[in-house]
Parts: structure tokens; sequence; C-alpha cells
């Protein structure tokens, strides 16, 4: 890699690492596997760094973050685990998070990746209809479906105390 890419490169991950990790995060709903993902597409942005500043590196990145969190699912070993019915101490201090808060993430755990990546984008990092489309890698439509099938479900997910804050978002 050319001196003048390389310099590139390492300003846009020291300026996305830490939101890259928590969208991987919003995502997927595990900090070991949102980091993972975060590394391996840094490991193969790296590698291919030279084509990618041609595009938007940041809708490029994300959708990279999406594919490798969907490529986790499709593994036959992840299908294989079960969830326990005690969770080991972990590095996210629980504690420190807000009831709601918690109960809004274990709801979005439950969607599909593709489904949860669009309402994280839509709705955590405000982007827009089109920016999402082109994040994901799909029809503004898919987008909008998404989003509409998402908060749908989430509104069945979540306590009626909390379903009164969602509102009917148009698209």
């Amino acid at each position: 890699m050319r001196p003048s890419h390389e310099t590139e490169y390492c300003e846009f991950v020291a300026a996305n690492l830490i939101p890259l990790r928590r969208f991987a995060y919003l995502v997927c709903g595990d900090w070991h596997r949102a980091e993972d993902a975060v590394q391996t597409v840094l490991t193969k942005l790296y590698v291919d760094w030279h084509r990618t500043v041609r595009r938007d590196p940041q809708a490029y990145v994300r959708r990279m973050v999406v594919n490798a969190l969907h490529d986790v699912h499709r593994r036959s070993w992840f299908r294989r685990e079960r969830p326990a019915e005690t969770l080991p101490d972990t590095a996210y201090d629980r504690a420190e998070a807000t009831e709601d808060r918690l109960v809004l993430l274990d709801a979005l755990a439950k969607l599909p990746v593709r489904r949860r990546a669009t309402l994280v984008l839509r709705f955590w990092e405000d982007r827009s209809i089109e920016d999402t489309a082109r994040i994901m890698g799909c029809s503004e439509t898919t987008v909008k479906s998404q989003t509409a099938r998402g908060l749908h479900t989430l509104r069945d997910l979540l306590p009626n105390s909390m379903t009164e804050r969602i509102e009917v978002i148009p698209t």
C-alpha cells in the first residue's frame, strides 16, 4: 500500500472505530461478536483500501459489517449454540444501563440481522432512507418495508408502556 493510502486508512480507522463497534453491537447484540466482525472488516478493508477510497467508505464499511455479522448466522456452529439460562459475567456493565434500554436491546436482538441493521441505521444513526438503502445494498422500498416490519415486531416484543413511545414513522 502506498504511504498516502496507508495514512488515509489509519485516519479512517481512528475516526470510525468506535462508531463501527457501536453499530456492530447494535446490529448483533453481542460485544464480542461485534468486535470480531469489525476486526475482520477492517482487515479486509486494509487490503482493498485503494479501491474503497473511490467509493463512499462509510457506507461500504457498514455494509461489510452487516455482511460479516450475517455470515456468522450462516455458519453451522452458530446455529447449534443455545442460550444459557444465566449469563456469565461480561465486560458490559448492565447495572449502569437503564431498564428501558435493556428491554429495548433485548427486543432488538430478537429481530433478524438485516431488519435490525435497518432499524439501527435509520433510528440510531439517523440515516435517511436513501443512505440506508445504499449502505444495505437494497432498494429504498426494501428499507421502508424492513423498517415497518421491524417496528411492528418491536411493538409486539415490548411492553405496552414502551410501545406508546414508538411512533408511526412515515416512510
